[in-house]
């Protein structure tokens, strides 16, 4: 029991600093070039906090469980928006531009769209499918491209000199390095977290619920923590929402292009498929009540935070009794 303690306390190590850092690196690489924060967030900082979702997927896949991948994607879709995002913001609601929030928001609903025409009216995720979702996240980081280049920032007069402090090569290594300990903490966490849990006779469909979607999203929970202690809120929320897009298109679209699954019935809620009825209905509920109010005032409020966080403790408390 004290190897996998000693372990767990190494990964939430690596997760904080590897988070310290990658922050720094995204923040340094927006100020560069003079780009929205909420754009950074939404591409670079997503890809390396979806990180290990992606390895965790990919695995799964090839030892002939795609299943998990399904189950890691909405689960870790509801973490980041009912926990991850809450949180950042009911500790520090403010402004967000609806500008550069629609295109990560409108190919979340389509990868949605593609994920309920699976679920709902074929009850199987085929590979064509899942070249599908490829393709929509190859168009998903196009569009981010453009609008990088055609969506420049200001930077203030008194961050000039700070912006020229860091070169690309740090900028870079920063990412590269602080990718690489977030994705080496989370495995760390999740492998160690599951062994305590065990030893502590939590039942292992919890643990597959709880303890893998959660582990996976904590770089992401990480990110918004530092990003809101370093000042960049935008950066934490980009970067959730563009984590989702990339569960349901990248994470699941390679699972499912490697080994083709039909829609799990493991779980069964009021006497029909869980999955049907509960997740994907509250992976819904939660970006709607994210993303639509905030496209239409262009701020995110205390009141979201809090209703989303009491959805994902409702959501915990039938995981957990079901």
């Amino acid at each position: 029991m004290i190897k996998p303690v000693v372990l767990f306390i190494i990964g939430l190590a690596c997760l904080i600093k590897g988070g310290d850092w990658f922050v720094d690196g995204a923040s340094a690489l927006a100020r560069k070039f003079n780009l929205p924060e909420l754009l950074i967030g939404a591409t670079v900082v997503s890809i390396g906090t979806t990180l290990p979702e992606v390895m965790v997927s990919t695995m799964s896949a090839l030892s002939g469980h795609g299943e998990i991948a399904y189950g890691n994607a909405i689960g870790s879709v509801i973490c980041n928006t009912a926990l991850i995002a809450a949180i950042t913001i009911a500790v520090k609601p403010g402004p967000a531009d609806p500008k550069t929030l629609k295109v990560p928001v409108a190919f979340f609903y389509v990868a949605a769209a593609i994920y309920c025409i699976a679920a709902y009216a074929m009850g199987r995720f085929t590979r064509p499918m899942g070249f599908i979702m490829l393709a929509v996240f190859v168009c998903y980081m196009i569009v981010n491209v453009r609008s990088m280049k055609n969506s420049p920032q200001p930077v203030p007069e008194e961050e000039e000199e700070h912006e020229e402090d860091m070169s690309m090569g740090k900028i870079l290594i920063l990412l590269v390095l602080g990718a690489a300990l977030i994705a080496v903490g989370a495995n760390l966490l999740v492998e160690n977290g599951t062994l305590i849990a065990q030893a502590l006779g939590v039942p292992e469909s919890v643990i597959a619920l709880t303890f893998v979607a959660l582990g996976t999203s904590l770089p992401e929970l990480v990110t918004a923590i530092t990003s809101l202690l370093k000042g960049h809120g935008a950066l934490s929320l980009g970067n959730v929402i563009g984590a989702n897009v990339f569960n349901l298109v990248l994470v699941s679209g390679v699972s499912v292009t490697l080994a083709p699954f039909d829609v799990p019935k493991s779980a069964v809620f009021m006497g029909r498929n869980a999955s049907l009825i509960l997740e994907i209905p509250v992976m819904l509920l939660v970006m709607t009540i994210l993303t639509v109010p905030t496209l239409i005032r262009g701020k995110l409020t205390r009141a979201q935070g809090i209703i989303l966080l009491a959805i994902y403790a409702v959501f915990c408390f039938i995981q957990f009794t079901m």
